[in-house]
């Protein structure tokens, strides 16, 4: 069930920080409290393989995100401990030093069971022993969550797991919401910084499709 036009589940979540520092953080919270949009990234597993290209495409973008005002949180179910050993792996080995932003480290799986975003195909029930065995990895799909400064989530996507994301479809996306924020009109396909937005009517689809 989408959560788009929902507020982002109340809940924290053990982080770690690059100085290796475990401590809680609450995705709603932090939008609201610093009037801030999140841009919250998922993926399956540290020390994989389409992974790091992400952490890093996200960490070479930081710059474009915060000019926007979007606090950027990577995720995954594996522990602080581990997330930390990733972060003090080099870049030529397969690793994400020189990643600066927070890393959720979901391990009780809470947040993502609560989004949805769990590999996790089946389940049965044995009467007789009370076992509950499960069928996936019951780790993470690339699933990426915006969020605006009150809360509400504004888009969400879902990769499986050999695809890894466009991270400037992500700064196309916040540049559209704040436009719709800032002037009230709608933004048509393909819509760039820059570009013809239109009204929301009549008339401004018309006078949009006449022109392009």
């Amino acid at each position: 069930m989408s959560l788009v036009g929902k507020k982002f589940p109340n809940l924290s979540v053990n982080a770690m920080d690059e100085m290796g520092d475990t401590f809680q953080l609450n995705i709603l919270e932090e939008a609201q409290k610093n009037k801030k949009k999140v841009l919250l990234f998922w993926y399956p597993k540290d020390f994989t393989f389409v992974c790091p290209t992400e952490l890093h495409a996200f960490q070479k973008a930081a710059e474009e995100f915060e000019k926007r005002n979007v606090m950027v949180v990577g995720a995954s179910c594996d522990t602080p401990e581990v997330h930390f050993a990733w972060l003090n792996t080099a870049k030529d080995d397969g690793g994400i030093e020189g990643v600066k932003y927070p890393i959720l480290a979901d391990s009780n799986r809470n947040l993502s069971s609560r989004l949805g975003i769990l590999d996790v195909s089946a389940e049965s029930y044995d009467e007789e022993t009370g076992d509950v065995t499960l069928e996936g990895d019951n780790v993470t799909y690339r699933a990426t969550y915006l969020i605006d400064e009150e809360g509400k989530i504004f888009h969400e996507g879902v990769n499986d797991m050999p695809l890894g994301r466009n991270v400037s479809e992500f700064l196309r996306l916040v540049d559209a919401y704040a436009h719709v924020q800032e002037k009230g009109e709608v933004c048509p396909a393909n819509w760039e910084e820059g570009k013809e937005a239109m009204n929301a009517d009549r008339d401004g689809v018309a006078s949009y499709l006449s022109a392009n």
